[in-house]
């Protein structure tokens, strides 16, 4: 590969050092970066936590009443002359009264549980490594990850992805959840065995999902998963707000310039 026409990415190697000062990711999550490689050339890398909070929060409760109450099927029937009436057509399922469980109580899920109260949830319940002190707060519980998806009306998926958390998702922990389950991913595609989520969807293991994340992205149109009507598929918009982009903008430029200048990034991620 030419860089600039004249240099190769391998001719530029030995100089690396020299030419890349400072890395920053316009995202919260840095799975996407060979953190381990930066460490050891020694360079910050920056990122863009809690500023995206909100705008995501918004969009998970979206996507949680979306998928419970079966907006795909109910646009498809209505786009196709298919409206039918009666008091069993499209019958969804209630978030008042439900137990909602999320998996990683950060910013993005403790803004979820202020929304969700609002709507009269009976119980918070989450899982995670650490207890997090604005639990108490918040009512939220923290139990182990079966207990949570065996109780759970509500699974919510807002935990960064790692080699622990991939694929957390799968087969077996889908077996555990209840029938009426709405799952809700709105973190990365890779915490969820897309394959085994299909299955469990088709099969009515588990009443719905609602993904703001998939992989891989973009997805196929022809991916299995969009051809469910008890899947609700958005491409990635969970910080697509006009403020919440310049913001993100903002701060990934400002660790950019505090990294070149041998500073602080105003926002680490290491």
């Amino acid at each position: 590969m030419e860089l600039y026409g004249t240099l190769s990415i391998n001719s530029l190697r030995k100089y690396w050092n020299y030419v890349l000062k400072a890395v920053t990711t316009m995202s919260s999550g840095i799975d996407q970066i060979d953190v381990e490689e930066l460490k050891k050339r020694r360079l910050p890398l920056g990122n863009v936590p809690r500023v995206l909070d909100h705008a995501v929060a918004d969009i998970t409760v979206g996507l949680l009443v979306a998928a419970a109450r079966r907006f795909k099927e109910g646009v498809e029937e209505l786009m196709t002359g298919q409206w039918k009436y009666g008091v069993q057509w499209m019958i969804g399922q209630d978030i008042a009264g439900s137990t909602v469980g999320i998996v990683g109580l950060g910013g993005v899920g403790q803004a979820v549980v202020k929304r969700l109260k609002g709507f009269e949830v009976a119980k918070f319940i989450y899982s995670g490594r650490n207890d997090k002190p604005e639990a108490k707060y918040l009512g939220a519980e923290r139990v182990p990850l079966d207990q949570l998806l065996k109780e759970s009306d509500y699974v919510i998926l807002s935990c960064p992805l790692t080699n622990e958390t991939k694929n957390m998702i799968n087969a077996d922990s889908l077996k555990i959840m209840k029938k009426n389950a709405v799952l809700i991913n709105i973190a990365r595609g890779g915490l969820v065995d897309q394959e085994a989520l299909y299955n469990a969807l088709k099969e009515r293991q588990i009443f719905a999902a609602g993904l703001d994340v998939v992989t891989p992205e973009p997805i196929p149109k022809e991916h299995p998963l969009l051809t469910l009507p008890n899947c609700y598929v958005v491409p990635h918009l969970g910080s697509a707000t006009i403020e919440t982009r310049n913001n993100m903008a903002k701060i990934s430029a400002q660790n950019i310039l505090a990294g070149v200048e041998g500073k602080t990034m105003p926002f680490p991620a290491f």
